[in-house]
């Protein structure tokens, strides 16, 4: 084509075609502007390459060599290997797991780059290394520079041949051919003030950076865009809530509630009594409720929400209480349904298992009101169910469901109040970020009486130990959990799995112990009776996948083992470990991790048997993860965080609020450039947030 302009398909451009076209449009890739927002996942910086002669043991260290050869060893253990050789020697790459996959992607000639910590077995070598193949022939590459760009990849990108390579020369000839550059909404002086280069800069930089240090500049950049759009769809839900006024007022808590504090077992913490107050205050208020309740595992968040819930079916209306899955549920409702019946509220339970003719029944009642609490998963959002009087909407475990999902049930009722639930703790200034929309409740504390759990990390080498410090803890009358990463046996990847571990060990050395094993296979009524057992004591060890990661609560738990926890995130390891420790009893969680480890592996690990504060926790996984997997915002519908990080951008956070401040209180005094900002913001919100390109 002629030239190429910022709207101009991708298909018509050099080096994509159709077929290459149509996989990119799967990953919302369809023009050119599309193709330059596209950013790299990370870089490689050929400054810091090492020369394979200049290695040291123990190194963390990225090279860059030819495939001399590859295939599998047999031996005890089956692998795969492949020789890198540079101009100064050679190294042997190794792989414990998914062989097939490393035998179709090797070929002797290609060259890749190779990152990991060094070590010495016959031989120097570096075991699991991060890989990136580069082009072919090393003198051809299109990034000529020093820091080269890698592209987040799909197997369906690279089975069309758009890998990495590939990405970069397209790219680089979109700049050498685009006849427009990416025009810049943002205004001069705001660029000046927070010392942001142009947005046109930015991008192309981010594809061909000279250095790093011009790469975190523009990086920055990006992220003030993202972060402006983010705080803005924030500032506009909260705008919209604060104008809404729901049908229903609350009275003064009454017999109930009296009743509900006099029955209860134990005594609410400090913590508890304080988030309580503000959610009764929050309910009495004229405009919608729209609150997090937050706090570390073990807080007594469930509580607080039934104490709301009580609250309102004393004033006559009714509660959705939404879980994301049938244990935990059913785990409310069995826990929390008698209790509340006592008091004359009527509570019930629906999942998508029940029986046809249970579920219009549980419809009838509730559509009459005969049903104050309803407890279920998302079966409540079916349009079967309805409510006469829905007062509030309580949400467990907010960020496992789709944002779709929330809004339906919350729709049932006349601008009901929401109460959302968080089981991962979000640190205040970073939750004011992500969720800046809602009032946010924070649970300081545990319930007294508990003990620090105790954990430690052993190697997977210790495993028959481990298995016998089980025994041993069974003995004295203990339970225990022992998690596993998968169900079955995987031809991709080569780990334990509880199927196998299951059948070896209650024929091994658990054979005369009492064992159940539950899994995200096993029938929701035969889970339910496994749970039920084991939290009856009939059970002394559950063997699970992390079914149980949230929500189950059996006192008498007092071992955890994580089989392959190298696997895990930070924020799951610490959800697990919440699982034991739930009385005055001394709990102990044993982290197995399989050798080699990846330097972030190896990191998480140190830091998760380090600390037990989940806030800490949070926020060191989120530097790991992005805060995008971690707290939910995939569903959200919160625009995504990719250049951003929260932890480190306070600077920019607080610049984007300055100016989010100017353009709300004073529209009609801004100039030109501000007005457009501004128009461009609104309009953004109402499709999709963007970068600032209005090109």
């Amino acid at each position: 084509m002629a030239e190429l302009r910022l709207d101009s398909p991708l298909q018509y451009v050099k080096g994509v075609g159709p077929r290459k076209a149509e996989v990119l449009t799967k990953h919302d890739l369809r023009t050119v502007r599309d193709l330059l927002f596209y950013f790299p996942r990370q870089y490689l910086d050929r400054t810091n390459v090492v020369p394979i002669n200049q290695l040291q043991v123990d190194q963390s260290a990225t090279i860059i060599g030819t495939v001399k050869a590859h295939g599998i060893l047999h031996g005890r253990k089956r692998r795969y290997e492949v020789i890198l050789e540079d101009d100064t020697g050679a190294i042997s790459l190794m792989w414990f797991a998914g062989v097939r996959y490393w035998q179709r992607l090797f070929k002797k000639g290609q060259i890749f780059s190779a990152t990991g910590t060094v070590s010495y077995f016959m031989g120097y070598q570096i075991v699991h290394p991060d890989l990136e193949r580069l082009e072919d022939d090393s003198s051809q590459m299109v990034h000529a520079g020093r820091i080269i760009p890698v592209y987040p990849q799909t197997a369906e990108l690279s089975s069309v041949g758009l890998g990495s390579k590939s990405i970069r020369r397209v790219t680089s000839f979109i700049f050498e051919n685009l006849s427009e550059q990416v025009s810049d909404l943002l205004p001069a002086e705001v660029r000046q003030q927070s010392q942001l280069v142009d947005l046109h800069t930015a991008i192309r930089k981010l594809h061909f950076p000279d250095d790093r240090e011009q790469l975190e500049a523009c990086r920055r950049r990006i992220a003030f865009d993202e972060l402006l759009g983010f705080l803005y769809l924030a500032f506009k839900r909260r705008s919209a809530k604060e104008q809404a006024i729901k049908q229903h007022q609350y009275k003064p808590p009454d017999a109930k509630l009296t009743a509900f504090k006099k029955n209860l077992p134990f005594e609410l913490t400090s913590g508890q009594k304080k988030v309580t107050r503000e959610i009764f205050e929050d309910l009495q208020r004229d405009q919608p409720m729209t609150r997090m309740l937050q706090g570390d595992v073990g807080c007594g968040k469930t509580v607080v929400a039934i104490a709301a819930a009580a609250y309102v079916a004393e004033n006559g209306l009714q509660v959705a209480f939404m879980a994301p899955t049938e244990i935990l549920a059913e785990q409310h409702a069995r826990t929390w349904g008698p209790f509340l019946d006592e008091l004359g509220i009527r509570c019930d339970l629906l999942t998508s298992s029940a029986k046809p003719t249970y579920k219009k029944e549980i419809a009838r009642a509730c559509a009459q009101n005969d049903i104050h609490v309803l407890f279920g998963t998302h079966a409540l959002i079916y349009d079967y169910v309805a409510f006469e009087k829905l007062g509030l909407v309580i949400i467990d475990e907010q960020h496992r469901f789709g944002v779709q999902q929330r809004s339906k049930l919350h729709a049932k009722g006349d601008n009901p109040d929401l109460l959302i639930m968080t089981a991962t703790p979000i640190p205040r200034t970073l939750a004011l970020t992500l969720y800046g929309d809602l009032d946010i409740s924070t649970i300081e504390g545990l319930p007294p009486g508990r003990k620090p759990i105790r954990t430690v990390w052993r190697s997977h080498d210790a495993r028959e130990k481990v298995h016998r410090f089980v025994i041993d803890e069974v003995q004295k009358g203990g339970q225990v959990y022992i998690i596993y990463p998968l169900i079955e046996k995987s031809e991709q990847i080569e780990l334990e799995n509880v199927e196998d571990a299951f059948a070896e060990l209650t024929s091994g050395m658990f054979s005369d112990l009492k064992v159940g094993v539950v899994h995200g296979r096993v029938k929701p009524k035969e889970r339910d009776k496994i749970l039920r057992q084991f939290h009856d004591g009939d059970l002394q060890v559950l063997m699970a996948t992390t079914v149980i990661e949230v929500g189950i609560d059996n006192p008498n738990a007092t071992l955890m083992v994580i089989v392959h926890a190298e696997r895990f995130g930070l924020a799951q390891l610490h959800q697990l470990r919440g699982r034991i420790g739930r009385s005055d009893k001394q709990a102990t969680l044993v982290a197995l991790a399989h050798p080699p480890l990846s330097e972030i592996a190896r990191k998480r690990l140190q830091y998760f048997s380090s600390t037990a504060d989940g806030f800490a926790i949070a926020e060191a996984d989120m530097e790991l993860r992005g805060p995008g997997e971690m707290f939910g915002l995939k569903q959200s519908g919160i625009p995504q965080l990719k250049a951003a990080r929260l932890s480190m951008d306070r600077d920019l956070i607080d610049s984007a609020r300055s100016l989010l401040g100017r353009l709300h209180d004073k529209p009609n005094s801004l100039d030109g450039a501000h007005r457009r900002l501004l128009a461009y913001l609104v309009q953004a919100a109402e499709v999709k947030p963007t970068e600032l390109g209005g090109g």
